[in-house]
């Protein structure tokens, strides 16, 4: 399976800090039901054991709605369950040898804060990049700041889709016309609300008019 640049519109990052009694699989679900395009399971702290039971149930799910289910950083899990691709930041393992272990055929994300480590990105064989943080934000403490040039220049210098990631919620996610993005990657302006199938189906829309919009 790769990565089709539709499929980048609203990119949803799982996080289990605010699941408020629900599983990771409902919230999931209740994302897919609002809309969301993408899904990338993000767990830093599970093992191996672990992380397979998560990822199963949740990668069935998204094959029912047709939507790309990639791993975060761990690309054993990954190739274990023949998971749509893996998603890697600029820390984790490099791009060309995750390029090896996945195959030609998958979908292979790479996390972006200049210019060159996004000609890199691709060069290693990245389908997309997620450039950020492009607003401050609590997810990743030690997420660096991205200017709006800098997302334009990546947006310029990369024939690959490129999403904005890093503090973007539905009253801010209009400040990112014209950058040449082609989508957006959330984690609590997803999972953090109350109401998941509503947040994420305004904010599905106000992404489509931001992409639109030059």
């Amino acid at each position: 399976m790769k990565c089709d640049k539709k499929d980048l519109l609203l990119y949803a990052v799982t996080d289990r800090r605010w699941l408020k009694g629900e599983t990771l699989f409902q919230q999931v679900e209740k994302a897919l039901q609002g809309g969301a395009t993408f899904i990338q399971l993000r767990e830093k702290n599970f093992d191996f054991h672990h992380f397979m039971e998560e990822a199963l149930p949740i990668q069935r799910l998204c094959k029912e709605y047709s939507v790309p289910f990639v791993i975060n950083d761990n690309v054993e899990v990954a190739v274990a369950i023949d998971a749509d691709g893996v998603h890697v930041g600029q820390g984790d393992m490099n791009a060309a040898e995750v390029r090896m272990k996945l195959g030609d055929n998958k979908i292979l994300g790479v996390s972006a804060q200049t210019v060159e480590q996004a000609m890199a990105a691709e060069k290693a064989g990245a389908d997309y990049l997620g450039v950020g943080a492009v607003f401050s934000t609590g997810s990743k403490a030690d997420a660096e700041w991205v200017s709006m040039d800098v997302l334009k220049g990546i947006c310029d210098a990369v024939t690959i889709p490129v999403i904005a990631i890093g503090g973007i919620q539905k009253n801010n996610v209009m400040q990112l016309s014209g950058s040449g993005i082609c989508g957006i990657a959330v984690i609590s302006a997803i999972f953090a609300q109350s109401d998941i199938q509503k947040a994420t189906a305004e904010l599905k829309k106000l992404t489509q008019e931001m992409v639109e919009s030059v």
